[in-house]
């Protein structure tokens, strides 16, 4: 089992996600560390990319400040190796394809292994087109995660089910990344229909933004996913309202 299956078998995950970077590089060094201290057990870092065609404004704003911070793929390699010296708790890589395809493949996924990540997660990477990145991730020992959406057909998820490596990204909502006020009301039966044809955990993220959105999704699924809602409480210290937030999470979720 990966560093990430065991994480998540251990309990319900809350998997906190940074952009490297935002608001500096100096904040990605210091958050993530108390972000694991504050219970999260798996850290996606988001590689900044000019396009992030899954994310909506929050995530797109923090990339556009990282790229003008100067971060580029090869210096969130750099920061990542920092960070696995800093921390215990699984780190997952979320970026694009046009980053791995600029490196290479194999490159891409031997310089983060040696880095100390433990997966990738590429959400413009179909299944259908993951076969090359697959055969890298698994040969440095990282786990591929792919997406599923609500509107994806039995088909896709069979076929992620059989794929995807460490989770499943469910996607909560046909749409972008962003704090919402509500969750769908059909979240549930989505993660069922999803339960019903695959092994692997099921992480449940996109719009999860308060204690009681996390413990409704931790109820039928095996974590859930917080994002946007961390980097809007990023920009400026100090971390209180941030750590009161994902203390209020993690209570949430072992309440589950």
């Amino acid at each position: 089992m990966s560093r990430i299956g065991s994480a998540l078998a251990r309990r319900k995950a809350l998997i906190g996600y940074v952009t490297v970077g935002y608001p500096s590089l100096e904040a990605t060094l210091e958050v993530v560390p108390l972000l694991a201290g504050w219970g999260c057990d798996v850290i996606e870092l988001g590689i900044p990319f000019s396009d992030p065609l899954a994310d909506g404004t929050t995530i797109q704003e923090a990339a556009h400040r990282a790229l003008a911070n100067g971060v580029t793929p090869r210096l969130c390699l750099e920061v990542a190796a920092e960070l696995r010296r800093k921390v215990a708790i699984p780190l997952v890589f979320m970026t694009y394809c046009n980053p791995v395809l600029s490196l290479g493949p194999e490159a891409f996924c031997r310089l983060s292994a040696e880095g100390g990540l433990d997966g990738l997660i590429v959400p413009d990477l179909p299944p259908e087109e993951g076969g090359e990145l697959e055969t890298c991730c698994a040969g440095e020992g990282m786990d591929l995660i792919y997406l599923l959406a609500p509107t994806s057909s039995q088909s896709r998820i069979d076929l992620v089910s059989q794929r995807s490596r460490g989770f499943i990204y469910l996607v909560s909502l046909a749409g972008v990344t962003g704090a919402r006020q509500d969750l769908p009301p059909d979240l549930e039966s989505f993660v069922g229909r999803v339960r019903k044809r695959a092994a692997l955990p099921l992480c449940v993220g996109f719009g999860i933004s308060t204690p009681e959105q996390a413990g409704r999704a931790a109820r039928v699924a095996d974590g859930v996913i917080v994002g946007s809602r961390l980097l809007q409480l990023m920009d400026g210290r100090p971390y209180r309202r941030l750590g009161e937030l994902v203390a209020g999470m993690r209570e949430a979720l072992d309440a589950s």
